[in-house]
């Protein structure tokens, strides 16, 4: 007679497959990009805040952090990442007539 299972009963334990390693290149990955804050004295703290949220999408807290960051350091990374995001922020903080500088690290 063979044997059931209750509806509950542990299953049988599997065991894992074999897995091979797979010998190939190694492909190396392009570094990130970077969007660079630049201090100016045209912009007051609070557009900077403001843009830097618009942009970034980060915390109230975080762009004050960022725009103190600029105002004593002279710039700030404020982004890392593909190319095309760190032109987004690029431009959008540049919209209003912010210093920025977007290169790859």
């Amino acid at each position: 007679m063979s044997e059931l299972l209750a509806p509950y009963a542990a299953a049988p334990a599997e065991t894992a497959p074999e897995v091979e390693a797979e010998h190939g290149e190694d492909v190396a990955l392009a570094p990130p990009w970077i969007t660079i804050l630049h201090t100016c004295d045209c912009h007051t703290f609070e557009d900077v805040v403001k843009q830097l949220i618009k942009a970034i999408g980060c915390s109230e807290d975080r762009a004050w952090e960022l725009a103190w960051e600029v105002h004593n350091t002279g710039k700030s990374v404020v982004k890392v990442g593909p190319e095309t995001e760190c032109v987004r922020v690029g431009n959008i903080l540049a919209s209003i007539g912010l210093v920025v500088t977007v290169t790859q690290s």
